[in-house]
């Protein structure tokens, strides 16, 4: 009589431990569940697809920049240029620092010569210009190609530090641009706007004649911004911004500006289009 309490107790307790291994395996078999769902759902988005790729912790080369990013990795590439009251811009377009400009900046500098040959200035002594970080040179017009209203500067000094710009890139209508000059003086001014067309046609002196395959965009340019860079959205220089369009003949921006395209400049062909009637700034 007095064993038949613990013989009790001891199956009572068989039992809770039983129940609490039940427990544990069930709650463990819906834990498994949980697991494998989990990793079906984000491996495959539950439709036997493979996931996406996550995003990249670097950004791609060709991954597009804020407007300040723009400025701040092209600007210490631009320079002021001066030559005699002409004043306008250019950007460092190689490691020895040779500085592309537009050829009419210069022009009054420089021997007139064969299109697309070197025409070494005798006034080129009085080019000069300015880099982003003060230093301030003569320069030499190396060469000029009036037809495309392009030409080259070589130094006579150079800043501690060179840093080109990255020159390449083809304009589409539409894509956002930023130009970077010195329109009325007022040094590294940053505009933004848009390509509007391209193959434009701008018109000059009788004798210089047209300029053909330009950049049409609508980012601000104004005297003193000729030479500058046209930058795409990546920080390349896509155009040399060279005229703007002026209905009231006043030189005043109306909202069209013109930009000879970067292959051209470099020595590519030209194209034909629609007049743009735009006088060089």
């Amino acid at each position: 009589m007095e064993r038949v309490p613990q013989e009790a107790d001891a199956a009572g307790a068989r039992r809770a431990v039983a129940g609490r291994a039940r427990w544990f395996a069930a709650g463990s078999g819906a834990l498994v569940v949980v697991a494998l769902l989990a990793y079906w759902l984000g491996s495959s988005g539950g439709s036997g697809e493979e996931a996406a790729p996550g995003p990249s912790a670097t950004p791609t080369p060709g991954a597009t920049l804020t407007v300040p990013d723009v400025f701040r990795r092209v600007g210490p590439s631009v320079v002021v240029v001066q030559a005699g009251k002409s004043l306008g811009t250019g950007v460092i377009a190689a490691e020895d620092g040779t500085i592309l400009t537009a050829h009419h900046v210069v022009q009054g500098t420089s021997d007139k010569g064969t299109p697309g040959k070197s025409t070494p200035g005798k006034g080129a002594e009085d080019v000069t210009v300015t880099f982003a970080d003060g230093t301030r040179t003569k320069a030499v017009v190396a060469s000029s190609n009036p037809k495309l209203d392009v030409a080259t500067l070589t130094p006579a000094k150079l800043p501690e530090i060179v840093v080109p710009a990255t020159l390449g890139g083809a304009a589409t209508v539409g894509a956002p641009v930023v130009a970077i000059g010195n329109p009325l003086g007022l040094t590294y001014s940053v505009s933004t706007g848009v390509v509007s067309g391209l193959n434009r046609t701008a018109d000059r002196t009788a004798e210089d004649g047209g300029l053909n395959g330009l950049i049409q965009f609508d980012a601000s340019a104004n005297p003193g911004s000729s030479g500058g860079p046209l930058l795409d959205a990546r920080g390349l220089v896509i155009g040399i911004v060279v005229s703007i369009a002026d209905p009231g003949g006043d030189e005043a921006f109306a909202g069209i500006a013109f930009a000879v395209p970067i292959g051209a400049a470099l020595g590519g062909g030209e194209g034909d289009g629609p007049p743009g009637d735009g006088p060089q700034i």
